[in-house]
């Protein structure tokens, strides 16, 4: 699906007055650059997919995760999130522009009143003396009427141009929702990991502890060292120390998300929990070819492309004549007590015609200006399509990334805690050197704090995935400039 390559025909005029259309114009309305807006060559399939089947949009996906704190939090983003509300004011911008520019299609009415009083000089009336002045009145209601013929369609375009601006900025707005969205659950989900990191600290100095008290008790009676207990304080001190930036965090991404969803952060309570309590997302990536429907972002670029080759028809049709229709009607007396008198009737009609000959250049820019945004909107538009290809493609990788990492951290903490659990026996046997139990016991630690790490980043790459799928957003059809295109996969009915 992309822009239909259909080549701009101007209709020559058949009225008596086209001689006025300057042979030179042929030059400058001449297509020699039309553009073939062509989508890149979309897959059969993800590489990274499992499936090529079309699959429907998981409208708010936050539920799949299976927290009802995450729902509520996103809802609540979509209703107050300040970027929202502001893209959402660009819409009323666009369409009051887009209703500037259809002015030019409907004929503009005013009314006039106007009551004058003046002193005409008397050497204006006499060459000789005496010369004497004189004081008149003048009242006037009118209304005035002006219409420019839009002949050739220029007018058409123009407003044809701004409403699809506008209804670009609705998609604009979309895509800030859906990206809005994946950043409370990317926070939520850091928060989850924060708190997790956090719990498992407190098991570890909780374990350290013990471990310290059992070396002191072995020095005691003489099995160890001094050193072996300053090692041991080491590894305790450590896993103190990492408590306050665990806490820093915690207390930081809840401030985060207080933005996000529209409130001071002294007003936001955020329980929390763990990654271990959310559920899994099924999740199917459909077909390549989906996406042109399913993301906002994309579907602001395509109108703005559609847009833009409006602007260009306009900038073309500049280059013909300008008819206007003018008229007005009026009252006019001297006398006040006469100006509704039908005496006091006056009327005016006028047709006028304007044909650019020599502008200085100012059309030709004005149009080579249109032709060279469309070039850049087009490539915009298709970038958009190919980020969003390596959107889906990126994420579907990470999520089996991590999924491949978590099992075989899965298999790491297992191996730490068997050995640890064999140096924690022999420890108390006093068979085992204290070297090897700090190794064991740090090797635990760092395994633990790194699988929840891992989880982390295979929830987050749900996310990206669900973001690059559009976030649940859809549209039916692909509305561009000269009509409504079918869904890809229903070209062909």
């Amino acid at each position: 699906m992309g822009v239909v390559d259909r080549r701009l025909t101007v209709r020559r005029p058949t009225f008596g007055w086209a001689f006025l259309l300057p042979v030179v114009l042929s030059g400058c309305l001449a297509d020699n650059d039309l553009l073939v807006a062509e989508t890149p060559a979309l897959p059969a399939t993800f590489a990274a997919a499992a499936a090529a089947h079309p699959a429907e949009p998981v409208r708010e996906w936050p539920r799949v995760f299976g927290s009802s704190e995450l729902v509520s939090l996103t809802r609540s983003a979509e209703a107050e999130n300040l970027d929202i509300a502001a893209a959402t004011a660009r819409i009323r911008q666009a369409d009051a522009a887009a209703q500037i520019a259809s002015a030019g299609l409907f004929p503009q009415l005013s009314g006039t009143e106007d009551a004058s009083r003046a002193l005409s000089p008397g050497t204006l009336r006499f060459k000789d003396p005496p010369f004497s002045g004189s004081v008149g009145n003048r009242f006037s209601l009118g209304l005035s009427a002006s219409y420019v013929v839009d002949l050739f369609g220029r007018n058409r375009s123009i407003a044809e141009s701004a409403n699809l601006g506008a209804e670009a900025s609705r998609f604009d707005r979309d895509a800030v929702a859906v990206a809005t969205v994946a950043s409370v659950a990317n926070l939520y989900l850091q928060l989850l990991a924060a708190q997790d990191r956090l719990r498992l600290a407190g098991e570890n100095i909780r374990t350290a502890e013990q471990v310290l008290e059992a070396i002191r008790a072995r020095l005691a009676v003489g099995t160890a060292t001094e050193l072996d207990v300053a090692q041991q304080e080491s590894v305790l001190a450590n896993e103190r120390a990492s408590v306050p930036a665990l806490d820093q965090t915690i207390q930081q991404t809840r401030n985060l998300l207080a933005v996000l969803v529209g409130r001071t952060p002294e007003s936001m309570r955020v329980i929390g929990g763990s990654l271990d309590r959310l559920a899994i997302p099924r999740v199917q990536a459909g077909v390549p070819s989906q996406l042109l429907l399913r993301r906002p972002d994309i579907a602001a670029a395509e109108l703005r492309l559609s847009s833009e080759k409006a602007s260009v028809e306009a900038a073309r049709l500049a280059f013909f004549p300008t008819i206007s229709l003018t008229g007005g009607v009026s009252l006019e007396s001297l006398v006040l007590k006469n100006l509704f008198r039908p005496e006091a009737l006056a009327a005016s009609l006028a047709q006028g015609l304007t044909q650019p000959i020599f502008s200085g250049g100012s059309l030709e820019g004005q149009l080579e200006q249109a032709r060279g945004r469309q070039v850049e909107l087009l490539q915009d538009y298709r970038k958009a399509i190919l980020t969003a290809l390596s959107d889906v493609e990126n994420a579907l990788i990470a999520i089996q990334q991590t999924q491949s990492h978590e099992k075989l951290q899965l298999v790491v903490v297992a191996s730490a805690r068997r050995a640890y659990q064999i140096t924690q026996v022999r420890l108390r046997e006093g068979t085992i050197d204290v070297v090897t139990l700090l190794n064991t016991q740090q090797t635990l630690f760092q395994a633990q704090d790194q699988l929840t790490q891992v989880r982390l980043q295979k929830f987050a790459a749900y996310v990206s995935l669900f973001q690059a799928l559009g976030g649940g957003w859809a549209r039916d059809t692909v509305v561009m400039a000269d009509g409504v295109i079918p869904a890809p996969w229903e070209a062909g009915r």
